[in-house]
């Protein structure tokens, strides 16, 4: 099997650049953007419409409800579940997204300390009760290590640490993801571009996503339980209408809710910069280079060792 991945800072656009690989090789598209598994984050998202796609079946889209916690472990069984199928049936599979764990844990056989979803349901119970500081104090507590590596405002963390502690009873740390061998023989090409240029593209597409109704789209996903979802609650952009919301939703709140959208997304691109550029087997390729970039993918994929 040789899958292709795709991979690289947001608004390089990797999915546009997948739909013409597929159509070249007869391929099938596997997402690997975490919020684009929820049901209902499109706007923000900028999943593509299902007018979009060409006729290309496309996995791992729309597999979640607002309310459901993602987790890496999950993708990581039913993505991998998807690319043995796809190439079962003959076809190749194109692995497409930014978000680097979920890309790392799927090219690569990460295995995963145990959870229990019993324990973790006790632990987001204590966080309701007691809020985020209190719970990190006690994971302190417990692992000062892990206390010390993780933010004080970030639940979701303490809570999978102090659940794994539970579990194991060994410090979190020792229970970290195991990095195994590369899982296929993946061609992984990277898109990225001058910084100014990505900028540039980032404030458009920002601007895009409020313009196209991202606000009426939270406003609605709120309706159906997204404040409680722990994962999906904090998605950029969507964190930050739900703070302007919360806050009156007027005009200024608004337009700083997009500004720390577009703050927030430009910090992102420069980790998921840091993460992919460790990596020696990414082919980079300019994503400027639009007419030669399909021909520059399929070259890597069908060279690869």
């Amino acid at each position: 099997m040789r899958p292709l991945a795709i991979i690289g800072p947001t608004g390089t656009g990797k999915s546009q650049l997948a739909l013409d690989i597929a159509e070249r090789l007869g391929a099938q598209i596997v997402n690997a953007d975490a919020m684009q598994l929820y049901r209902g984050m499109d706007i923000g998202t900028a999943k593509l419409p299902v007018d979009a796609r060409r006729g290309i079946p496309h996995h791992q889209l729309d597999v979640l409800d607002v309310t459901e916690t993602a987790t890496v472990a999950r993708y990581q069984q039913a993505a991998a579940a998807d690319i043995e199928a796809i190439a079962a049936a003959g076809a190749v599979p194109i692995i497409v997204g930014g978000s680097m764990l979920y890309i790392q844990s799927l090219l690569d056989d990460w295995s995963f300390p145990a959870t229990d979803p019993a324990v973790r349901a006790r632990w987001e119970r204590r966080l309701a009760e007691v809020g985020v500081g209190e719970l990190h104090a006690e994971l302190a507590r417990r692992d000062p290590a892990a206390a010390a590596s993780i933010l004080p405002t970030d639940a979701r963390r303490t809570v999978r640490a102090l659940e794994v502690v539970e579990l194991t009873g060994r410090p979190f740390a020792a229970s970290a993801p195991r990095i195994g061998a590369p899982r296929w023989d993946t061609a992984i090409i990277g898109l990225d571009c001058d910084t100014t240029i990505l900028d540039d593209r980032l404030a458009k597409r920002t601007d895009a996503m409020f313009d196209q109704g991202l606000v009426g789209e939270v406003t609605a996903l709120l309706e159906h339980g997204l404040r409680d979802g722990v994962t999906a609650s904090r998605a950029l952009g969507y964190a930050q209408v739900i703070a302007a919301l919360d806050a009156g939703g007027g005009p200024d709140r608004l337009r700083e809710a997009r500004e720390q959208t577009f703050v927030g997304t430009r910090r992102y691109v420069r980790r998921q910069r840091s993460w992919f550029r460790r990596d020696h087997r990414v082919q980079w390729l300019n994503a400027d280079d639009r007419a030669g970039l399909v021909d520059g993918a399929v070259r890597a994929w069908r060279h690869v060792s």
